[in-house]
């Protein structure tokens, strides 16, 4: 097995919403934002290669939406999944599997593309099995008011359209073996059935936080953002994956954190904080 972090972009999102109910006063100390009050954010993927597998988890954003969409999240790079595949060797149609953890927009807009003809879409990755939850498709599909800006039809319905899309089983909380040496977390307060992949590699495990822990600066317990539609639940939820985090050793791998790729914590008498941050392939 070989795994890559891949880049797909950088945005930018209001600090507040991001930080929820905690003071711009401590969330800027990790986070400063710009004078209007955006904070800096990156869309990491990970390209897992194992024998005749080549697994993306997530995709970013893309590039089909319009330059007034973009405009609200000041992106730059957001199309450079396809060149950093290509720096590895790789192609578009190599992928075999797209591991989708949710369907907002900055995890998944990136699966799907405009056709030739600019008449309808179609998904990127033409030779690979979508992965989502059934749970987390019908949310995603039949969407609340709070979630609807974030769940965009053009990046979900076309999956289904292509008979592409596979359910991965939820049973309980934790499902093992979804794919070689790959396991799953299941976690609802931010959106329903969030998929947090566990990735065991030499002699590690790799947590993909996706929106559980975008960032270090959101590791002490009430850092829960204000898109979160259960908030209180995440705050259960990150509590318990950090006591595991500390007392397991893993490896966090931030999907929105602009500086760190990854993290590891440590219990202290002020509960779970950071241990140390790393560059992917300085662990590996």
């Amino acid at each position: 097995m070989t795994i890559y972090p891949l880049n797909t972009g950088n945005f930018k999102l209001d600090g507040g919403a991001m930080f929820g109910v905690v003071p711009k006063s401590l969330w800027s100390r990790t986070n400063p934002a710009d004078s209007n009050n955006m904070c800096d954010w990156t869309m990491r993927s990970l390209l897992i290669e194992d024998g005749d597998r080549l697994i993306l988890i997530d995709t970013g954003i893309g590039d089909k939406q319009s330059e007034k969409f973009f405009s609200y999240y000041f992106l730059s790079d957001q199309n450079s999944l396809k060149p950093n595949l290509n720096q590895l060797g790789f192609g578009i149609d190599d992928i075999t599997d797209v591991f989708l953890t949710h369907l907002h927009f900055d995890h998944c807009g990136g699966a799907i593309q405009w056709n030739k003809d600019r008449t309808g879409f179609e998904p990127v990755f033409k030779n690979a099995t979508y992965w989502s939850t059934e749970n987390h498709w019908k949310w995603a599909t039949e969407p609340n008011p709070r979630e609807k800006a974030s769940f965009l039809k053009e990046n979900i319905l076309p999956i289904e359209e292509s008979g592409q899309l596979q359910f991965i089983n939820r049973n309980g909380d934790y499902t093992s073996n979804v794919f070689n040496n790959f396991d799953v977390l299941f976690v609802d307060g931010h959106t329903e059935s969030m998929m947090i992949p566990h990735i065991h590699f030499k002699g590690k495990t790799i947590a993909f936080m996706a929106d559980l822990l975008p960032s270090t600066g959101h590791i002490p317990l009430p850092y829960v953002m204000g898109y979160d539609t259960r908030p209180l639940l995440t705050l259960t939820e990150k509590e318990k994956f950090l006591k595991t985090a500390a007392n397991n050793d893993l490896v966090l791998f931030l999907e929105h954190d602009i500086i760190n790729e990854c993290a590891t914590v440590t219990n202290t008498d002020r509960g779970v904080r950071l241990s140390e941050t790393h560059k992917f392939s300085d662990l590996f």
